[in-house]
């Protein structure tokens, strides 16, 4: 589906990295224009944001995949152990090698008869995917500072906006942000913070195809700073890859 040939890194404060390009140019532009609608999306309530996902709208949002194929196809890909693989062959390239072994439905069954129920002890464990639609609108539209939720463990997020169709001196960056005190600095349970609080050190620019990959550490604080487009109808359009602890 996508490819994570073109990763690269930067190590401080945190591991986050680029891919780009991401998808086949077609492809990407399938995926564009299949994005779903306003009127499927609720609001959130943390920062001014709108999402669709298996948690929000749940209904709505397994309706659109069945009725869209290309994106149906993306869910199972994201989805699949296969993918897992890829994003932590991809990441031990970067020497960012995680403690998880994603085994195949069928090694699975094979461990579970040669082993028992108790299974063999095993200091890997295993990982599961999901991702959600989302946006936020280039008048008023931000995601407060945070590291992200314990049980994640690699977020990516995937620019969702045509060639041209973005304007980037409206905002919408990935910013990768450092506490200005100290006492901030261990964030493990995703305390949320106020742009006052954060310096930003690093900005990853909204822009077609590509991928911003973060591993979620104790300090992995980002945001999106807040975008000042009044009256403006454009919207910061994305999907949200979370790997998370199975």
């Amino acid at each position: 589906m996508f490819s994570l040939d073109h990763l690269t890194f930067r190590y401080q404060p945190y591991p986050i990295g680029l891919a780009t390009p991401l998808f086949p140019a077609d492809r990407y532009r399938q995926l564009v224009a299949a994005y779903p609608t306003a009127d499927h999306f609720e609001r959130s309530r943390i920062g001014v944001k709108y999402v669709l996902s298996d948690r929000v709208r749940r209904r709505q949002y397994f309706r659109f995949l069945e009725r869209t194929p290309v994106w149906n196809e993306f869910y199972r890909w994201v989805r699949s152990d296969a993918f897992i693989r890829h994003l932590l062959d991809a990441l031990k390239e970067h020497d960012l090698q995680l403690p998880y072994c994603q085994r195949s439905s069928v090694q699975r069954y094979l461990r579970h008869l040669a082993f028992g129920l108790r299974g063999r002890p095993d200091h890997r464990g295993s990982l599961r995917s999901r991702f959600e639609f989302s946006m936020l609108p280039a008048d008023g539209g931000e995601v407060i500072p945070h590291t992200d939720a314990p049980g994640k463990v690699v977020t990516l997020v995937l620019p969702m906006v045509a060639d041209g169709e973005w304007d980037p001196a409206v905002g919408g960056a990935t910013a990768v942000n450092v506490p200005k005190h100290a006492r901030l600095m261990f964030n493990r349970m995703n305390n949320k913070a106020g742009f006052d609080d954060v310096d930003v050190v690093h900005s990853l620019p909204f822009l077609p195809n590509q991928a911003v990959v973060f591993l979620r550490t104790y300090n992995s604080w980002h945001s999106v700073q807040p975008m000042t487009a009044p009256g403006s109808p454009q919207m910061r359009r994305t999907v949200t890859i979370n790997v998370l602890e199975a």
